[in-house]
């Protein structure tokens, strides 16, 4: 299969002197791309530290090199790239001084780029990285800069202390959230979106904002009071929830925290809350709007359902969606068609407040619903352009997945019927747990264990997974677990793409049935349509067949 080809299309040295070395980079970046245009399938690398090798002895010159050829790398299709990822700029952070003389080289943007970028190397020679030890430089700077610099690395340490420093310069608290805070979660949020931070840095920013948020509820309770707002009527009613199977809550918690500060009533109803009750509690407290939140990719799936259901009950308040793995274009395709009333997807916490208020407002409400269904069938079209064809389902089992089911060979189960496991070892359970499906629930995209060495996620991953090994080994050492477990073996024979399931040897009593799908779209190097169902040995192919669950 493809992806077992690996092309490695050779990294070499820039900045050389020689002018025919000055297109390397970029040769190497093309190459990438056109290999996945034209392999599609096949995967890429290279080995990183060649590019720099011009300067090597200045390490800080090396690393802003190659994170910055890393950016242009993988967006062109880059893989894997053999490098020290514990020793890369984050390419955002990059001086725009240096940066610009690297990505001159780099993308040869100009005949005298190593002449340039040799004298400015004279100037930033210095040691790498620090590869431990608390670097406090940071501290140098102004507060808020601070602030913003702690929510970017996930620092907590020193939040409450900067938040209070703050505090003390503003009229306001909610000029903190909606300063400071809120402008280093939008840099986290957008070097998010561009790939450029991972999901367990956002979490780790994200709970250095509910930190300094905490910090101040008291204050700004104490600001209501001063100014008689409790007593005020509220501007309108908001019921918030994390859906049924997501149990993340901070970003949630956050537009919480924000629309209250701006004088709406907020019902949050917390996490994992399933669809009747969050449908129950918005018609008990008559809300005005509500607003969903997730995280992981089933919240989707789950949102969809929130909204079928709103449409069955005849409810007409707006339904606001947020969160990491929601997007304007899934919202449009797949959760506002199933509603009559608005569906609006809010890109993230900074954005609720003026969301929430065109909706509630007399004077802008509809020409802002009007103008979200205008994007929403845009992005409908869009999606609907890029769609795969599907061919007839005649046609499919027509070119159904064949197999020589006289010469291929089937083994028979030690036995038939389930069995059952109580209380089994933790310990021996633990060898076999699957990682790469967690580090792509974090959205670390990479198998298990070479995830380790991709210089885009590596250190994330590595990270992440110690701090995994620490929580299973307090989980087996406190027995907060126990693990039982059902499974059987079962005669079977396929029916079409139904599998039939006998009660015994004898195949004589259907104990039940099956039904799966069948592929339907067209794939280029596929000419069979599969179902599970093909897999099993049919009826009347004179072949004795098993399955297990």
């Amino acid at each position: 299969p493809p992806q077992d080809i690996i092309f490695d299309p050779n990294i070499l040295t820039v900045a050389t002197g020689i002018e025919e070395h000055n297109n390397y980079a970029v040769d190497f970046i093309n190459a990438v791309r056109r290999i996945k245009q034209v392999c599609p399938g096949a995967k890429t690398s290279g080995g990183v530290s060649n590019i720099s090798f011009s300067f090597r002895g200045n390490d800080r010159v090396r690393e802003a090199i190659h994170s910055a050829f890393l950016y242009h790398a993988v967006r062109a299709g880059l893989d894997m790239g053999i490098v020290n990822a514990g020793q890369l700029e984050i390419y955002e952070q990059i001086p725009a001084d240096l940066l610009e003389r690297v990505e001159d080289v780099l993308l040869n943007r100009r005949p005298d780029a190593t002449d340039r970028m040799l004298e400015f190397a004279e100037t930033v020679k210095g040691g790498a990285k620090k590869a431990s030890g608390e670097d406090l430089a940071w501290r140098e700077m102004p507060v808020a800069e601070r602030v913003k610099h702690a929510l970017l690395k996930g620092i907590d340490k020193y939040i409450v202390e900067d938040t209070e420093e703050i505090r003390t310069q503003v009229p306001r608290c909610l000029d903190i959230i909606e300063g400071p805070l809120m402008d280093g979660m939008q840099v986290v949020g957008d070097l998010f979106g561009q790939g450029k931070m991972f999901l367990p840095q956002v979490v780790k920013s994200a709970r250095v904002m509910k930190k300094a948020v905490a910090y101040l509820e008291p204050f700004m309770e104490q600001e209501k009071k001063d100014q008689g707002i409790e007593q005020q009527a509220h501007r309108g009613k908001f019921l918030i929830a994390t859906v049924k199977g997501d149990v993340h809550d901070i970003g949630k918690n956050i537009v919480g925290v924000v629309l209250q500060c701006n004088n709406y009533e907020v019902i949050d109803l917390g996490v994992m809350v399933s669809c009747d009750r969050i449908l129950q509690e918005a018609v008990k407290h008559n809300v005005d709007m509500i607003g969903l939140s997730g995280l992981i990719t089933p919240s989707l799936d789950e949102m969809v359902y929130v909204a079928s259901e709103m449409k069955r009950l005849g409810m007409k308040m707006p339904l606001l969606v947020g969160g990491a793995t929601t997007s304007a274009k899934h919202t449009a395709v797949r959760i506002a068609p199933k509603y009559d009333a608005p569906v609006v997807h809010v890109l993230d916490a900074s954005r609720s407040v003026g969301v929430v208020e065109k909706l509630i407002s007399p004077d802008n409400r509809d020409a802002f619903i009007k103008e979200n269904a205008r994007l929403q069938t845009e992005l409908v079209a869009s999606y609907r352009d890029r769609q795969q064809k599907l061919v007839p389902y005649a046609t499919a089992v027509e070119h159904a997945f064949k197999t020589d089911w006289q010469s291929v060979r089937i083994d028979k189960p030690e036995f038939t019927g389930v069995r059952t496991l109580t209380d089994y070892p933790l310990t021996e359970l633990r060898e076999y747990i699957d990682w790469s499906p967690f580090f792509m629930t974090w959205e670390l995209k990479g198998k298990f264990p070479k995830i380790f060495e991709d210089s885009f996620v590596g250190v994330q991953a590595k990270e992440l997974y110690d701090d995994a090994q620490s929580m299973l080994d307090r989980v087996i050492k406190e027995r907060l677990l126990q693990a039982n477990g059902v499974y059987g073996f079962f005669p079977a024979a396929s029916d079409g793409d139904d599998v039939v399931l006998f009660t015994d040897d004898t195949r004589k009593k259907e104990l039940t049935r099956f039904h799966f799908l069948r592929q339907q779209w067209e794939r280029k190097g596929q000419d069979d349509y599969r179902s599970l169902a093909d897999y099993i040995a049919p009826l009347g192919s004179g072949r004795e067949d098993y399955i297990g669950a």
